[in-house]
């Protein structure tokens, strides 16, 4: 005779609440939002297995038409023949979740990844601040629907109990405490996570529903269908906590310094900046970090918000430059009826590169750090973005052949071109002028520029730049270095071939010292 036992509900903790959230089309409806275009189009994306190309995830408009993860792709276009394919990162599905567990961390401090398509939850003592958990409920679901993406979630004591629900429940969402087993009881065997080999077995002995199965005695189960079985069941009514690795947010490198009275005076902002940048460059000394953009932010008591910020052009933890640099700014800073509350927080940071600064060693311009400091003070008087280095690019188009380098550190394998002569200044746009010229590949005689006539005493060329037809279309240019009877020199080129019946359109392009 079949013996029963009955599981009695009684939750490792009571307390204890969990949200569970299903992102039913996550990297499909990802690709939508970035691209329009594709919403409600069937497409999927798709990995190569033993030589053949295997869906791995499909749009919601190309299940409805019969596209399914694990199918071959070849045997999709013949169901479907307008279905897109797109290839797949297997690292995305995790990076998205990271980012949208980051999101939901705004909802509760405790968010873990779940698999592939889900996010857990804690939310023990967080839905009260939404008025119940209904309205909490509604509330992040349909924020990640304005988002684009599909969910499901649901709420129940456990995480297995909210799990299944989330993805196999038909009833409400919230189950009400102590109420986890009741709702599990219709579910199908897959709501419980169990093992396809497992689930296979089970629908092989009729046992569809956890109902079927839940009461029976542990040793059965466990003979039969294994040790997964019973810990399943145990997570999901509760006998056993389940444990889950919480998402953690990079520590913000930030200091706060409270005022017991306002602070007015240039000199005591200046004494609070130095002790906020004190304790935040102690610590990122530590870690190795230094600032390269930091802002100070100085709230005044009568509620308006003071802020000025400073950048570096090398990554660093130098009290005494960083200091500097602030007081340069200090007198932007208008302080009402005083400040209350000083938060200094680096917005950008980067791993500092160990100089070691000896007295009688040289150092190369760049990695000098006195340059570096001498171009942040710079900065900080004449305005931020004012100074730059470039770098060489890999194009033969003067326009893309330079970049603007994102640190004095950046460097770059290679080397500025020497065998043709490049304007010491060139122009972000060539402009238009008027040009006398001997044809067809002779150099200008003289040229017209901003209503100066300028008599040309010498002149090379022409090299010929064709364009990179890869990138845009367009024709080619034939330059020429000229120098005109001032001593000055100028780079001119003639946009495409002269022909009697086409007017040749001539433009300068740079200055040389």
């Amino acid at each position: 005779m079949l013996q029963i036992k009955n599981y009695s509900e009684k939750p490792y903790n009571m307390q204890k609440r969990f949200l569970c959230i299903w992102f039913r089309h996550l990297t499909t409806d990802w690709l939508s939002i970035r691209k329009p275009e594709l919403k409600g189009m069937p497409y999927v994306f798709a990995v190569p297995v033993h030589g053949r190309m295997m869906i791995v995830a499909a749009s919601a408009a190309a299940e409805l038409q019969g596209a399914t993860s694990g199918m071959a792709v070849a045997d999709a276009k013949a169901l479907i023949p307008s279905l897109q394919v797109f290839d797949d990162k297997p690292t995305r599905p995790n990076k998205l979740l990271k980012g949208l567990g980051e999101y939901c961390i705004r909802y509760t401090p405790i968010v873990a990844i779940d698999n592939q398509d889900g996010l857990i939850l804690d939310i023990s003592g967080c839905s009260h601040l939404w008025g119940a958990e209904e309205a909490y409920l509604k509330e992040i679901v349909s924020r990640l629907q304005s988002k684009g993406y599909d969910v499901r979630a649901a709420i129940a004591d456990t995480i297995g109990a909210a799990w299944g629900i989330s993805r196999f429940g038909k009833d409400k969402p919230v189950v009400e405490a102590g109420r986890h087993t009741e709702a599990l009881m219709p579910l199908p065997a897959a709501a419980l996570r169990l093992d396809p080999l497992v689930l296979q077995r089970l629908n092989k002995l009729g046992l569809y529903q956890i109902s079927s199965f839940i009461r029976m005695p542990k040793s059965n189960l466990r003979r039969r269908f294994g040790e997964e079985l019973l810990l399943r069941i145990r997570q999901a009514t509760g006998q056993e906590e389940e444990p889950i690795k919480p998402i953690v947010l990079q520590a913000a490198y930030q200091e706060r310094l409270p005022c017991m009275e306002p602070i007015r005076t240039a000199n005591a902002i200046g004494i609070a900046i130095q002790r906020l940048l004190g304790a935040l460059c102690k610590r990122l000394q530590t870690e190795g970090m230094g600032i390269r953009t930091a802002t100070l932010l100085a709230y005044r008591i009568d509620g308006k918000i003071e802020q000025v910020t400073i950048g570096t052009n090398r990554a660093t933890f130098n009290t005494s430059h960083l200091l500097k640099l602030f007081e340069l700014k200090i007198a932007q800073i208008r302080p009402g009826l005083g400040i209350e509350l000083f938060i200094l927080e680096a917005a950008k940071i980067e791993e500092v590169d160990p100089v070691q600064e000896k007295l009688w060693a040289a150092k190369p311009a760049m990695e000098d750090t006195a340059v570096a400091e001498l171009l942040d003070r710079l900065e900080g008087k004449v305005g931020s973005g004012t100074i730059h280095r470039y770098l060489p690019e890999e194009h033969y188009w003067p326009e893309r052949s330079i970049k603007v380098a994102s640190s004095i550190a950046e460097i770059t394998n290679l080397a500025w071109p020497t065998d043709r002569p490049r304007p010491t200044k060139l122009l972000s746009f060539p402009e238009p002028i008027q040009v006398t010229a001997p044809i067809p590949d002779y150099p200008p005689m003289l040229f017209r520029y901003k209503g100066k006539v300028h008599p040309i005493k010498k002149a090379d060329g022409p090299e010929r730049i064709e364009r990179e037809w890869w990138m845009d279309a367009g024709e080619h240019r034939d330059y020429y270095t000229v120098e005109d009877e001032a001593g000055q020199r100028y780079w001119l080129f003639r946009s495409g071939h002269y022909t009697e019946d086409h007017a040749h359109q001539w433009f300068i392009h740079g200055f040389f010292a």
